[in-house]
């Protein structure tokens, strides 16, 4: 079994890529919405702390929801090799940030993607870059481990995939449906 952990990625290259970024139209208008947001519950937004957290706000969102201007065979990049190998091969502890897709609130935690080649493999890194473009969407975690193990079967083909993901929503306590 070939195993890697996920600190061993290279998570500049997962985080920053200008093709994943919104043109300043996009972003203005969702500043704008969140100026909105925080005048309607009351918020001055031109207070010292307040000015510039629109602007903040809307390029975070953009940071959290990359995954909608991804597009995942320029992300896998020809990184898919015939091979012989025929145990399982496993990527832990890859690191996830998403948005609930209910509340709009962060979860985070870790994927572990597994599978068994069947004459294809691909490069390592491309799994943890495979698990950013779906956690960077509104999701749900089903969902989630759904996509990244629907997409390894369409690209490698394999005898088998795996996904689990363990994920840490704190907010969950504080909102009571």
């Amino acid at each position: 079994m070939i195993q890697r952990r996920n600190s061993d990625l290279d998570l500049e290259e997962r985080f920053t890529r200008e093709s994943n970024r919104l043109n300043e139209k996009e972003l203005d208008r969702i500043a704008n919405a969140y100026r909105e947001l925080l005048h309607s519950i009351g918020e001055d937004v031109d207070r010292e702390g307040l000015r510039r957290t629109p602007d903040r706000a809307a390029r975070a969102l953009e940071f959290l929801t990359q995954g909608y201007r991804q597009d995942l065979d320029e992300i896998i990049n020809d990184a898919v090799f015939e091979s012989d190998a025929s145990e399982i091969i496993l990527v832990k502890d890859i690191e996830l940030y998403s948005l609930c897709e209910h509340h709009l609130l962060p979860f985070i935690g870790r994927a572990h993607v597994a599978y068994i080649p069947n004459g294809k493999v691909i490069g390592l890194s491309k799994v943890a870059r495979i698990v950013d473009v779906f956690a960077r969407r509104l999701q749900i975690q089903e969902n989630l481990t759904t996509q990244i193990a629907e997409s390894l079967m369409r690209c490698l083909e394999p005898s088998g995939v795996a996904v689990v993901a363990r994920t840490r929503s704190e907010f969950l306590s504080l909102l009571k449906d």
